[in-house]
């Protein structure tokens, strides 16, 4: 029997089975979340060393780009050397990139192990520091010592309530820094394969792409293809530009606090500067979440420059949420500070510390093809696409004056009231 598609009931009982089977699959999706987290998660560790190594491909790119593009002018004067000029760029960037990473290593490994030392060394005079600080702020405030007499009691029950729980737990607590070490080693080896996965990908990149265009025309119709390529396009273009300069702003963050710790005279510069620097990669969050295990191993060790630290390090953020930053990338993501915080919140909870660094430049490009769409859509339909014209008309600010546009409207009122 042929179906009448054009036929109205036909019509409505296609669109009702496809909103019942979005209602099972949200419903599935909702009470199942957590199942469907777990297989999520154990495809991400699945595919980490492809992680890692398209991760590296994005930092080797422009290295490689760069020496491509001068290669080409010595090697392939009279006849093109494709196969040759990749190999010997690839290569040379590989080399590059490598010993920059061995390079911060062999410079900051030994001060972060020494600084960590002392800290394990000297842990005894900080537990000291600590006690004659609390000596000092009950002599100065003696009310404070009979609120604690007061509460002892109680206090005492709660140390030996925690100190009753933590017990069977030091088991556990093993596990977990023994689980702490393997997920390191289990890192550590996704980075070296990443290294391999990143070599074949930026060797065969134009024939990744081919293919990818390949099977685009192949199932999409042409013009939802040519579509479906500007968006990969473009998402690949942000991501990159995110990537490497959030990197190399991350890097002079690092050294303008390696500086300013040092001119200052404060305690594990090193270790504190890799800390802001390493966070500093996470948008909008990350000088804070640097700033607390910093001023907390500041607190313990010179209580005296946690303030100072603090001030110093709002101060970095700022100049470079309002200089650098912008200067490195370019320009901004285009989305607000409240759409900054969401793709970081949804980022970091779906996919941790990847999602927090990609949720803003994916959010992004998601936020440009929405405008792109809802102008199509108000085009469609002869509608303003000027955000400020749907605003309350109490929100409207008319625009100031020059001086020659008030004497040029004064004059013609004067002339309007003559007549």
């Amino acid at each position: 029997m042929k179906i009448n598609w054009n036929s109205k009931y036909t019509t409505i009982s296609v669109y009702t089975l496809l909103t019942f089977t979005a209602c099972i699959l949200v419903y599935a999706i909702l009470f199942n979340f957590t199942v469907i987290g777990d297989f999520l998660k154990k495809i991400m560790d699945i595919l980490a060393p492809m992680t890692w190594g398209i991760v590296i491909a994005y930092l080797v790119n422009p290295i490689m780009k760069w020496t491509e593009t001068r290669l080409k002018k010595v090697i392939e004067k009279n006849k093109p050397h494709f196969r040759i000029t990749r190999v010997i760029s690839l290569s040379l960037a590989m080399i590059v990139f490598l010993a920059v990473i061995a390079a911060l290593g062999a410079i900051i490994l030994p001060q972060v192990i020494e600084s960590i030392t002392t800290i394990i060394n000297n842990f005894s005079t900080y537990i000291n520091n600590i006690e004659k600080w609390v000596d000092s702020l009950l002599a100065k405030y003696p009310e404070v010592l009979t609120i604690v007499s007061d509460q002892f009691d109680n206090i005492e029950k709660a140390l030996m309530e925690f100190a009753n729980n933590i017990a069977p737990k030091v088991g556990d607590i093993m596990m977990k820094i023994t689980d702490g070490t393997l997920s390191f080693i289990v890192a550590v080896k996704d980075v070296l394969i990443g290294i391999i996965v990143a070599v074949y990908l930026l060797y065969g990149k134009e024939n990744f792409q081919a293919q990818m265009k390949k099977l685009v025309y192949a199932i999409v119709p042409t013009r939802g293809a040519s579509t479906i390529l500007r968006i990969c396009a473009q998402t690949n273009s942000s991501i990159s530009g995110f990537i490497s300069g959030k990197i190399v702003d991350s890097i002079i963050i690092g050294c303008l606090c390696f500086v300013s710790m040092t001119v200052m005279k404060f305690d594990f510069v090193v270790l504190i500067s890799v800390i802001v620097g390493v966070t500093n990669i996470i948008p909008f969050f990350g000088p804070f979440i640097g700033a607390i295990p910093s001023a907390l191993l500041l607190l313990v060790a010179a209580p005296k420059q946690v303030i100072p630290f603090l001030i110093l390090i709002f101060v970095i953020q700022q100049l470079d949420g309002n200089v650098i930053g912008p200067k490195i990338l370019g320009q901004t993501t285009g989305i607000s500070a409240f759409w900054v915080l969401f793709s970081i919140l949804v980022g970091g909870g779906l996919f941790g510390f990847a999602g927090m660094i990609l949720g803003v430049p994916v959010f992004a490009v998601m936020y440009s093809l929405l405008n792109e769409f809802i102008a199509y859509r108000l085009e469609k339909r002869n509608m303003s696409t000027e955000t400020k014209d749907y605003m309350p008309e109490y929100v409207k600010v008319k625009p100031k004056e020059n001086k020659t546009q008030k004497k040029t409207n004064q004059n013609k009122t004067d002339s309007e009231n003559n007549i």
